[in-house]
Order: structure tokens, then C-alpha cells, then sequence
């Protein structure tokens, strides 16, 4: 295996990808496994292609990608993130590409926590009056 060009990390939810980039020709991969294995489905991996498509770079690099925690969903958004991240790394100009298509914000929604003395984060215990 080559020396990377550069590392980024991605993150959503509990997820968290770590992206290394390597000259190459196109392939990706998610935890030892061809990302299109990895993601079953063709609407998580067109996800994943987004920011590769809007910079005309699909074939241009290889992508070693390392994700855990979350789920199926958070794994996919951590390595949009992270793709994004990498690909200003090698070329800055990007940048402006990504932004506008908001692939460079950090989606920060999680599940929120269970309060003490209710069943649930916001849910309340049903009200009766006698």
C-alpha cells in the first residue's frame, strides 16, 4: 500500500470515518470492503459519490476509509464528511464547490438523552386526575 496523500476525519451522530486519500484510480474502500458492498444500497452509495461527482475527481484517487460507531446512516454521512474534508486538502479550490453544496457542515443532530423521572427524553407520564 502506497503512503497517503493526505488523512481527514468525518463525523455524524455517533459515527466517525477517518479518509485516506492515495494516488490512484478511483476505488474506495470502507473497512477493508468495497464501499459498494459495505453500502447496499444505491441511495447511500450515490451519498457517498456526491462530492467526488460535483469535483470531477471520482478517478483521479483511492479512498481508504475506516468508520465505526452509529449506524448504516451515520457511517455514510461521517464519510461523505470526510471525503469532502480530504478533497480541499489536495486542492483548496474546492472548497467553493462543497460549501455551496453544504457537504462541508458537520451534521451534529444525535439522539437526545433520557431525562430522570420521565420514560423517555421529552415523553411524559400520562395525567390523571383521579
Amino acid at each position: 500500500m502506497s503512503k497517503p496523500i493526505t488523512n481527514a476525519t468525518g463525523r455524524r451522530k455517533t459515527a466517525i470515518a477517518r479518509v485516506h486519500i492515495l494516488a490512484g484510480s478511483g476505488s474506495i474502500t470502507v473497512n477493508g470492503r468495497d464501499f459498494e458492498e459495505y453500502f447496499p444500497t444505491v441511495a447511500l452509495q450515490n451519498q457517498i459519490l456526491t462530492p467526488l461527482a460535483l469535483t470531477n475527481t471520482r478517478q483521479q484517487f483511492d479512498f481508504n476509509v475506516n468508520a465505526c460507531g452509529g449506524g448504516i446512516t451515520g457511517q455514510v454521512g461521517a464519510v461523505k464528511l470526510g471525503i469532502s474534508r480530504a478533497l480541499i486538502t489536495v486542492n483548496p479550490e474546492h472548497r467553493a464547490i462543497l460549501k455551496k453544496a453544504g457537504l462541508l457542515t458537520r451534521d451534529s443532530r444525535a439522539k437526545e438523552r433520557k431525562k430522570p423521572g420521565r420514560p423517555g427524553a421529552r415523553k411524559r407520564f400520562q395525567f390523571s386526575k383521579r
